[in-house]
């Protein structure tokens, strides 16, 4: 059942990719790659947008969730090297409460 879920979340994400158009922090940086310390500052300081996920994706890097209150929210993944790069980002960021454990 878990691998259904991350499949399809994996495929929500690539359709996503395809089609997204970016709001204001992805099109204001000059850049889609920069140092993660840049990004994170920068998302910061335009748009209060905070760290609110994060998972691996393999050994060598690791996807990252930024949002504000206001609704703005950043997808970014990030390398062992601390590049980060802007994969998505939009509006209407919700919070979803927390899934319940799932038996084994």
């Amino acid at each position: 059942m878990l691998p259904n879920i991350v499949h399809g979340l994996l495929a929500v994400i690539l359709t996503a990719l395809l089609i997204a158009h970016p709001h204001p922090a992805a099109s204001q940086m000059m850049r889609s790659c920069a140092g993660r310390s840049e990004i994170v500052k920068f998302l910061d300081s335009n748009f209060s947008e905070k760290l609110t996920a994060v998972g691996l994706i393999n050994q060598n890097a690791a996807l990252e969730v930024y949002a504000a209150e206001s609704g703005t929210w950043t997808l970014i993944i990030t390398d062992v090297h601390g590049i980060s790069c802007v994969l998505l980002s939009g509006d209407s960021w919700e919070t979803m409460p927390a899934l319940p454990a799932l038996a084994t």
